[in-house]
C-alpha cells in the first residue's frame, strides 16, 4: 500500500515525502487502520520491520492541539538508545505539526527534565524507570494520558522492568488505548497482555525466526576467537564492501579487546558501544555511525534490539548467540525495510550446537564459505576458551587442630564455673550469698 491511501493529514503526508518513504511496509500497513479505530492491539514483529513509523502514524494523526501541560501520549522503551531514535522519528514527522514531544531516561540530568515537564509535553518517550521516579516527585502527572505504547515489551521484561511497568499501570487512568510491539511472544508478555489489556486484537506480520528475504547469511568455521579478529581484520580491509559495518560480540571484555585489536591492524574508524560506557559516549558513538563517521561499530546485545541503522552493508556476529532469537535481532539491524542486507557468523566448534539451534528456529541452512588460507591462524586462547581448572586444596598444608587427651578432656569438661574470685571468697565465708533482701528480711526479725 502506498502512503497516499492512509487517511492522515497533509502535514504528516508532506513529512513522509522529505524522509523518502513511499510504500509500507506489512505491518504498517495492517496496524494503522486497527491503531486509528482506538482497540488495543499487540503487535508481533520481527525487527527491521517498520514497527517504529506503524504505531506513531495514527497516533500523531490523531493528536489534536492543547494548551494542557500533561501528557496525552506515552511511549514506553527499554534503553536510552531508543529514546533518542523514537524522540528523532516522532520530531522528523512532526516537521510541519505541533507537537511536544520530550525524551526521559536515567543517567541525565533529572533536574533538567523536571523543568522541561513543568513546560508543559504532549508526548513522552521514556525508559520505565526514570519516569516511575519523576512521577513519585510530582514532576509529571499522567491523568490525561490516553494512549499508551510499550516497544520491545520483550526486552523491557527481560531486564527486569515488570515492576515499574506495574506501578506505571496503576497510575495510569484505566480509560486508555494500550499498543504493544514485541518480536517474541513469550510467557511473561502472554501475562501481560492478560493482566491489563481489554480484548486486543493481534497483528503477527514476520514472526522472529522468520528470516528475511532481502538479507544474506553466510559463515565462516574458524578455530578461536583470536583467529576471527584475524579473518574479520582480513574482510574489513575491504573498505568498498564493508562499509557501514555492526559486529557483535558477546561481553564487554571481549568488546574492548576486540576494539584493541583492530585499531591495532586498521586504525581509526572504529566505535564501541556497551553498557560500560557513557551515556554521552554511546549517543555520541550512534550518531557517528550513522552519519558515517566511523565505518566499523563494536557493540554487545545492548543495541541488537529497537536501534534503527540505515544502509548497514554487513552484520558480523563474532560469537554464536546461546539463544537463537538474540541470532534474528543482531542480523535484523541490516536490510531494514527494503533494503539489502549482509550477515556473516563466525563460529568454532564448541558453538556449533547453538549453530544448529538457529537454523532449527528459522528452518534455514546458513550458507559455510571457505576459511581463507591468507588469514593467519592464531592458536593462542582467550581466558573464555581456556579448559576451567578444577580448584582444590592441593599444595595446602591443611590446618590440624590440636590432639586433648581423653582424660584431660574430660576433667576439662566437669569443672563448673564459680565466677570471679571476690564471689567465690563471699560464698565461702557466708554459705550463701547476701542480697539486700536478706539484710531487709533480718532487720524485720
Amino acid at each position: 500500500m502506498n502512503f497516499d491511501e492512509f487517511k492522515i493529514s497533509n502535514q504528516l503526508r508532506n513529512a513522509i515525502d522529505e524522509l523518502g518513504f513511499t510504500a509500507a511496509t506489512e505491518i504498517q500497513e495492517k496496524a494503522f487502520p486497527v491503531i486509528a479505530s482506538g482497540t488495543d492491539v499487540v503487535g508481533i514483529s520481527q525487527t527491521g520491520t517498520g514497527k517504529t513509523l506503524a504505531y506513531l502514524l495514527p497516533l500523531l494523526q490523531d493528536l489534536k492541539f492543547s494548551k494542557s501541560p500533561n501528557p496525552r501520549v506515552l511511549i514506553l522503551v527499554p534503553t536510552r538508545e531508543l529514546v533518542t531514535q523514537v524522540v528523532a522519528a516522532i520530531e522528523s514527522l512532526t516537521t510541519y505539526v505541533t507537537v511536544r514531544t520530550l525524551g526521559i531516561f536515567g543517567e541525565s540530568n533529572i533536574r533538567l527534565q523536571k523543568e522541561a515537564l513543568a513546560e508543559g509535553q504532549d508526548l513522552i518517550v521514556a525508559t520505565p524507570g526514570r519516569l516511575y521516579d519523576l512521577i513519585l516527585a510530582r514532576a509529571v502527572t499522567m491523568k490525561e494520558t490516553k494512549k499508551l505504547v510499550i516497544d520491545e515489551v520483550d526486552v523491557m521484561l527481560d531486564m527486569g522492568f515488570r515492576t515499574q511497568l506495574n506501578h506505571l499501570f496503576d497510575l495510569l487512568p484505566d480509560k486508555r488505548q494500550n499498543i504493544m510491539f514485541s518480536a517474541t511472544m513469550t510467557e511473561e508478555v502472554n501475562e501481560l497482555i492478560h493482566d491489563f489489556f481489554h480484548t486486543p486484537e493481534q497483528i503477527t506480520v514476520a514472526v522472529s525466526g522468520t528470516p528475511l528475504d532481502n538479507i544474506t547469511q553466510a559463515s565462516y568455521k574458524v578455530l578461536n576467537f583470536n583467529t576471527k579478529i584475524n579473518l574479520l581484520a582480513d574482510l574489513l580491509r575491504d573498505k568498498a564492501t564493508y562499509n557501514k559495518v555492526l559486529v557483535f560480540v558477546s561481553s564487554k571484555r571481549l568488546a574492548d579487546y576486540l576494539l584493541q585489536k583492530l585499531e591495532e591492524s586498521l586504525g581509526s574508524g572504529i566505535g564501541i558501544i556497551h553498557s560500560n560506557k557513557t551515556q554521552n559516549h554511546r549517543l555520541r558513538t550512534v550518531e557517528e555511525f550513522e552519519n558515517g563517521s566511523i565505518r566499523i561499530l563494536i557493540a554487545t546485545d545492548v543495541i541488537a534490539r529497537g536501534l534503527d541503522f540505515q544502509k548497514v552493508s554487513h552484520v558480523i556476529n563474532m560469537d554464536t548467540p546461546k539463544y537463537p532469537e538474540n541470532y534474528m535481532h543482531r542480523i535484523g539491524r541490516t536490510g531494514r525495510a527494503s533494503e539489502k542486507g549482509e550477515s556473516i557468523l563466525l563460529y568454532s566448534d564448541p558453538e556449533e550446537d547453538a549453530k544448529k539451534e538457529i537454523e532449527a528456529l528459522m528452518n534455514l541452512t546458513i550458507n559455510e564459505l571457505e576459511f581463507p588460507e591468507e588469514t593467519e591462524i592464531n592458536h593462542e586462547l582467550i581466558p573464555e576458551e581456556r579448559p576451567k581448572e578444577k580448584q582444590g586444596s592441593y599444595g595446602k598444608q591443611p590446618k590440624l587442630k590440636p590432639k586433648v587427651k581423653d582424660a584431660e578432656k574430660k576433667a576439662k569438661n566437669m569443672k563448673v564455673n564459680s565466677g570471679s574470685s571476690y564471689k567465690a571468697k563471699i560464698a565461702a565465708k557466708y554459705k550463701k550469698p547476701k542480697t539486700r533482701g536478706d539484710k531487709r528480711q533480718n532487720k524485720r526479725k
